[in-house]
């Protein structure tokens, strides 16, 4: 019994604190004070839709795609090979920058992805899960704006 207790209690020192995942409400929050509610027409549902299917709400998150030769980073997996310090670094910013909690980097990083041609289609993950939903309201539901 004793040591089933110590390695209970053990578990929680030893957890993984690299993860840090915001709540859905705190992401809508952010991303509506940072401008992007309509911005380019885009609703925030969109956004909040996009910010979990990049990256689970996981502002720290960092995704190597082998296959397409590329990293992603942050919350909306900001690619390297063309937004960030080790790419064309469209955005000005380190890749290190789309990893801050505050979103300000990562915000103004997307801001510039979406004025593309691809619009928010420069995520497949929006494209598959979020453009044609009809359920993006509950991405808001119970949140206070």
């Amino acid at each position: 019994m004793k040591m089933s207790l110590v390695l209970y209690f053990l578990g929680f020192l030893v957890a993984p604190s690299a993860a840090y995942v915001l709540g859905r409400c705190t992401v809508a929050k952010k991303l509506r004070e940072g401008g992007l509610n309509y911005f380019e027409g885009y609703s925030l549902e969109n956004w909040v839709c996009l910010a979990y299917f990049e990256s689970k709400f996981n502002p720290t998150a960092v995704y190597e795609n082998s296959p397409g030769g590329y990293t992603g980073f942050g919350l909306f997996q900001i690619r390297n090979d063309a937004w960030c310090d080790h790419g064309k670094n469209l955005c000005h910013m380190s890749c290190s920058e789309a990893l801050n909690p505050n979103l300000k980097k990562t915000i103004e990083c997307v801001k510039i992805i979406v004025k593309g041609k691809e619009g928010m289609g420069a995520w497949p993950n929006w494209s598959r899960n979020c453009q044609l939903s009809d359920t993006l309201g509950r991405w808001l539901d119970g949140c206070k704006m």
